[in-house]
């Protein structure tokens, strides 16, 4: 079975009428709400106001029926007969006639007990036998009355309106509620007093029944037992109210009476006095179920009314929708034409709605997508910065070819190239000067002299590729060579001239692959290692995958063997060029593998700085040192270690607290470690660079700049380093012999490094006239194959002990410093 489109929610005709009769509905359940709540707070309003004139009204009802009953009594008590009496009486039969009178008089008033006392409250004839608890609360009543009036005498304030020893007042006797009066008798002094009591009935609650609708309830209690009934005027039901719920401090409360809610209020009926544990009180209850009737027939009208509105709503809700969701349909048929491929067919709908502007825009769109496709397939293969073909379309030009090389046997060569220091030029000059120096590459790669026949590319970044059609290597490495030399001519941007250079790798097809992306992935290799070793191209070979992968075991060989102890430390000595006396020793790693061997230091140093594991492995050299130390001290020598430290060390914020806390733990002075730093490790990072020196500097480290001369550095900066020595690159020293502008770079090195007040070392010494040259050029310290080469820390120790330094012969050096001069 089908569902119509209005009752169908996934459909938008659905969806609108059920929005529509929702939100009326929410409307609706709320403004109910909402009326319900006032009246129900009007109700609670008018019901408490009720309650409390009801409270003021039985006070009124019961104040009036005690004035009643005392008129009554003070007739009796100025009655001519019973005074003749009282003042006659002589005999028991006199007393007779007075209780006779009390009888008469009281049955005719209603009197449940009647009694006369003389003025000191002693009885003398009374209707009843249990006269004298009443005679009692009369004594107390006007005991009280008394110290009532006796207060503005001591000057206290004016009593409130109490009633008078001659009105009846509420009493608990026998634990039922009575009216007691006092009326005093004078002849014409006091002779006597005539007490009534009357027993509280429910003609003052019946009374405010009739005047206010109100039920009422006369509890006592006893202590703090349970409230017990005595007397009620409940209208309509016999039940038994819940008196567990009365509260003497919370007067207004809420109760179940015979399945109706009630408000009701506490309304205490008798002062509570000294001496007697005995409560009275009466209940008001008023029906909150019949206040608010009125108002829920007007709810149940207000329901009809909004049941009538939804349904019209409805009605309306499912014609407006079927109007919106007609034209809706209409264009969903013509955007299915339009993803099939029909853009003869217009879109058509006469409207001057929203729905007409939409058909408009639906119209507008079927003549802009021929172009916009047109534009999504330049953005898919064409780069829009350069111009050029992007990484996509050169993967499938490159398809093209191999499908060709496959068919005809016609061969073809890749050409991938990566400039240098452009990551430099945007860092200072901007992106936007960096994007306009790529333009400028792929112009000058689309120069017919560079590479007329290739297919250039620019895969992303700044990597550039060429695909040439029938080229084998050799003439690959041509098209590289002329596109080297093309990149010597420097290129200008707004005055800022840029060197140009590039490293560029080579494959070729057949040789090195039919695959796409492994002929890239080749080509990107050699392109990166022609990059790493400067050598501007680099045609690919196996080997440059075997190092690789061997590159990707050395990181876990590496950690393996710091766990295993595989490294070694060794150390090559320092002396002191004019006294040839034992300085020091430079700290040197080496990695005895269990099967390559002894691994040379340049296999795996390199490495390890490119993975940041150079960090590990010069915690290691600093343990040792440390070590090794201890160990010369406790042969009695107290020489001086030198550690290197890589550009990530020199950058590692940690460091000297690392060092701090090593020198705690073997317990040395931090002078006797000499920390060098290469000269473009610290130009890498200058600011973090002299800020981690100034804090090795403050815990006392030795401090020596490494391969001086083959760097960047200014002087203005180095002035400000606190730095301690200065060592000469070996190229300078292994060539001042026979090169004359050596010699002068390392006699201005040594000047330079005195007048900063600097020690100068310099390494690379292998023969006897280059140590004697260093003297000459009064050089400090040196260290070098003539003097030792690094030797394992077990063979050191000996080979101090035993070291004498060596006898220089007289050669004369005066043609050199000639030279010099």
């Amino acid at each position: 079975m089908r569902w119509p489109g209005f009752l169908n929610l996934r459909r938008l005709e659905g969806r609108i009428v059920a929005l529509f009769l929702s939100l009326l509905l929410v409307v609706q359940l709320l403004s109910f709400g909402l009326i319900r709540n006032s009246i129900e707070g009007n109700a609670q309003a008018s019901i408490a106001a009720e309650l409390r004139n009801g409270e003021k009204l039985l006070h009124r009802l019961l104040a009036q029926q005690a004035e009643t009953r005392t008129d009554a009594a003070r007739l009796l008590a100025a009655d001519y007969g019973f005074l003749t009496t009282i003042a006659t009486r002589s005999s028991a039969q006199d007393i007779e006639t007075i209780k006779d009178a009390l009888l008469n008089y009281g049955e005719r008033i209603g009197v449940s007990v009647a009694a006369y006392t003389d003025p000191q409250f002693q009885l003398i004839a009374a209707t009843h036998d249990n006269a004298g608890p009443f005679i009692q609360e009369a004594q107390r009543i006007i005991a009280a009355e008394k110290a009532l009036k006796a207060k503005p005498a001591a000057g206290a304030s004016a009593p409130t309106a109490q009633p008078g020893p001659d009105r009846a007042q509420l009493v608990l006797i026998a634990g039922e509620p009575y009216q007691v009066v006092a009326v005093p008798v004078r002849a014409p002094q006091l002779v006597g007093w005539v007490l009534m009591g009357f027993r509280l009935g429910a003609e003052p609650l019946q009374d405010l029944a009739e005047l206010s609708s109100l039920h009422s309830l006369v509890l006592t209690r006893a202590g703090r037992g349970d409230w017990r009934v005595a007397l009620r005027a409940l209208v309509q039901t016999d039940a038994d109210p819940d008196l567990s719920r009365i509260s003497t401090t919370e007067p207004s409360f809420s109760m179940m009476l015979g399945g109706e809610k009630q408000r009701a209020r506490y309304v205490p009926l008798m002062q509570p006095r000294d001496g007697q544990d005995m409560a009275l009180g009466a209940v008001l209850l008023r029906s909150f179920d019949e206040a608010v009737a009125p108002y829920r027939q007007l709810q149940l009208t207000l329901l009809a009314l909004t049941a009538i509105g939804v349904a019209v709503f409805a009605l309306g809700s499912v014609l407006f929708a079927r109007r919106i969701t007609g034209p809706i349909t209409a264009l969903s048929r013509s955007a299915e034409r339009l993803g099939q491929g029909d853009y003869a067919t217009p879109v058509r709908i006469e409207a001057r709605d929203e729905v007409g502007d939409l058909a408009q825009a639906f119209e507008t769109m079927r003549q802009g997508i021929r172009h916009r496709e047109e534009q999504v397939e330049r953005l898919a293969y064409w780069d829009t910065l350069t111009g050029l073909p992007n990484r996509e379309q050169f993967a499938q030009r490159l398809q093209r070819s191999l499908d060709s090389e496959r068919d005809t046997g016609r061969a073809c060569a890749v050409l991938m190239l990566d400039l240098d220091r452009f990551k430099h030029v945007n860092d200072v000059l901007g992106h936007h000067f960096g994007d306009r120096l790529l333009c400028g590459v792929a112009s000058r790669l689309q120069r017919p002299a560079v590479c007329k026949e290739g297919f250039i590319a620019r895969l992303g970044g700044d990597e550039f590729a060429v695909l040439l059609d029938g080229a084998d290597l050799e003439q690959a490495v041509e098209v590289a060579q002329r596109i080297l030399t093309a990149f010597e001519e420097p290129l200008t941007i707004d005055d800022n001239t840029v060197d140009l250079g590039a490293g560029i790798g080579v494959v070729g097809c057949p040789q090195h692959g039919h695959e796409v992306q492994l002929l890239l992935s080749r080509a990107e290799l050699a392109m990166y290692t022609a990059k790493q070793k400067q050598s501007g191209t680099m045609v690919y070979h196996p080997g440059l995958d075997a190092h690789s992968q061997e590159s990707l075991s050395l990181l876990s060989e590496l950690r393996r063997a710091v766990e295993h102890n595989e490294l070694r430390l060794y150390l090559q000595p320092k002396v002191d060029l004019h006294t040839g006396r034992i300085l020091g020793a430079e700290s040197l790693v080496r990695w005895q593998h269990p099967q390559r061997g002894l691994v040379p230091p340049m296999l795996f140093i390199p490495f390890a700085e490119q993975t940041g594991f150079i960090r590990t492995l010069t915690t290691w050299i600093i343990e040792q040192s440390a070590r090794a130390w201890r160990e010369m001290y406790a042969h009695g020598l107290d020489l001086r270690l030198s550690i290197n430290l890589s550009t990530r060390d020199l950058l590692d914020q940690d460091l000297p607290a690392k060092l701090e806390q090593l020198i705690k733990t073997h317990d040395m002075n931090a002078q006797v470690l000499c920390l060098e730093i290469t000269e473009s490790a610290i130009m890498d990072d200058p600011q973090r660079a002299q800020q981690t020196l100034e804090r090795l500097h403050e815990l006392g480290f030795k401090l020596s700049i490494d391969d001086f001369g083959t760097g960047y550095s200014s002087l203005a900066y180095l002035k400000r380093l606190p730095v301690h020595e200065l060592k000469i690159d070996k190229s300078f020293v292994m060539a001042m012999e026979r090169d004359l502008d050596d010699a002068k770079i390392v006699r201005s090195t040594v000047d330079l490094a005195h007048n900063l007040g600097l020690r100068v070392v310099a390494e690379g010494i292998e023969t006897a006239k280059a140590w004697k040259l260093l003297d000459a050029l009064h050089c400090d310290e040196g260290q070098g194959y003539f003097i030792a080469k690094p030797m394992p820390e077990q063979e050191f120790v000996a080979w101090v002990q035993a070291w004498q330094a060596p006898v220089l012969d007289d050669e004369t050096l005066e043609s050199a410093f000639a030279k010099l001069a």
